[in-house]
């Protein structure tokens, strides 16, 4: 076995020196990724977390339980499609090194897909007095909307993280990564606002959210230029699942960027799951009421800003993989405490500690990866990063349901067990991660065998 040395794309090769925090905050491209960074927190924050599951509890009144089993499917059927699709993603962005000529077309369907929701919520017109599987017309199409939407922002999102290779080098890509993160979580505190702005009339949220998102996006397709490779022999659309299937067989070529992909699922997995639930189990476990919720959903943002921007610099000193396990190690702890709660008091501290695990996780995690793929295969390990979250994103409420349902005549303790069992996930994760190098910057950026 031998290391080589960092990989070094020439675009990589081009750039000059390593920056001061000050400078490379201030540039430019930099200030456009973070703030596109915190369009992505909007649409995920107010679209996914908030506004959509809480619209569709009020417009479904005495079936309002029906809420969790369409919130559910939803998102399982978008997770499904981009399973299916992201691999391609990767591909496209290595064949011609572009990013934006993708970025921003998803962007806008996802963009037009919030609009739509909002005037299906807002106006549903005649729409209402038509139904379709017992739901009235409009909310259906919500639904169908929300799909369409989330699909599209999720896989802008492969794109958009696939930038950060091209706007720093070595020891500046922490702190990228952290500063746009804790900057982008700021997203979440301007989407809060949205709040302010309708109260609980919650059909009212998707045009004004729409609008941030979209506006928050605007400076980064003016300020980052894509890097077109030379035109390459084209291929036909779906030619590209030849070099997936290629990519995993070549494991023993390139079997540290697996390693932490597999890790990632796992923890990833305790992640996106506690994300989804985390509303049920504060109402039925805790007994929050949704102000309470919504205070600790703020503090747990702040806590998330503070918590990615420290890590970047943890992560630039001690490594990129050691950023990765203290992040673990803060997962443990709020997930145990969520578990074994006997108060609001422990439930508050558990969410500020899940706060700063789950910003992080992606500062760290995507840091590696760049510094462990090799410039030509970094597109495709992208893709394949999301294809791995969102494979987890399927199983883990899986999992988290079945135990829930098997052990329902426990009450509240079926959710405990559910949560807990969360715990395992990350364990495992960890013990994968051991297998990893390390990740600092100065660090090789591969181990072949």
């Amino acid at each position: 076995m031998h290391q080589d040395t960092p990989h070094l794309s020439p675009e990589e090769s081009a750039m000059p020196a390593e920056r001061k925090a000050k400078e490379l905050f201030l540039s430019a491209p930099v200030i456009g990724w973070m703030l596109y960074d915190a369009a992505n927190t909007v649409y995920s924050s107010n679209v996914v977390t908030l506004f959509f599951p809480f619209y569709l509890t009020q417009a479904l009144g005495a079936q309002d339980q029906l809420a969790n089993t369409f919130v559910s499917y939803a998102n399982a059927i978008s997770a499904f499609f981009l399973v299916l699709l992201s691999p391609l993603y990767g591909v496209w962005m290595d064949a011609t090194g572009r990013k934006k000529a993708f970025l921003y077309p998803f962007t806008l369907v996802a963009v037009l897909s919030t609009v739509l929701m909002g005037i299906m919520a807002q106006f549903p017109g005649k729409f209402a007095e038509t139904t379709l599987y017992g739901l009235p017309f409009n909310i259906f199409l919500v639904l169908i909307f929300f799909v369409i939407g989330k699909f599209f922002f999720q896989s802008s999102v492969v794109f958009y993280d696939n930038v950060l290779g091209d706007l720093g080098r070595g020891k500046e890509l922490p702190l990228i990564s952290g500063f746009g993160v804790s900057f982008g979580y700021f997203g979440t505190l301007l989407g809060l606002t949205v709040y302010l702005l309708v109260g609980n009339d919650f059909a009212s949220a998707f045009l004004p959210t729409a609008l941030l998102y979209f506006l928050l996006t605007v400076p980064f397709f003016f300020s980052y230029r894509d890097r077109p490779r030379p035109a390459q022999k084209k291929l036909p659309l779906f030619a590209g699942y030849r070099e997936i299937v290629q990519t995993f067989l070549d494991m023993r070529l390139y079997r540290n960027v697996f390693l932490l992909m597999i890790a990632y699922f796992f923890i990833n997995d305790a992640l996106a799951t506690a994300i989804a639930m985390m509303t049920v189990y504060a109402r039925t476990v805790v007994g929050l009421e949704s102000g309470a919720f919504l205070l600790l959903y703020l503090v747990s943002t702040i806590s998330t800003i503070i918590g990615s921007f420290a890590l970047g610099f943890f992560a630039r000193r001690y490594g990129s993989k050691n950023g990765l396990l203290l992040v673990s190690v803060i997962l443990l702890l709020a997930l145990g405490l969520a578990t074994f709660t006997v108060n609001a008091g422990m439930f508050w501290a558990a969410g500020s500690l899940y706060g700063i695990a789950m910003g992080s996780v992606w500062v760290t995690s995507r840091v590696l990866i760049v510094e462990l793929a090799p410039p030509e295969k970094r597109g495709q390990f992208f893709g394949l990063f999301a294809f791995s979250g969102r494979v987890s994103s399927i199983i883990g409420p899986f999992v988290y349901g079945t135990i829930a349902l098997i052990f329902q005549q426990l009450g509240a303790t079926a959710s405990r067990l559910a949560l807990g069992s969360l715990m395992l996930f990350v364990l495992i994760g960890v013990l994968i991660l051991f297998r990893v190098p390390g990740g600092s910057s100065s660090q090789p950026a591969s181990q072949h065998i």
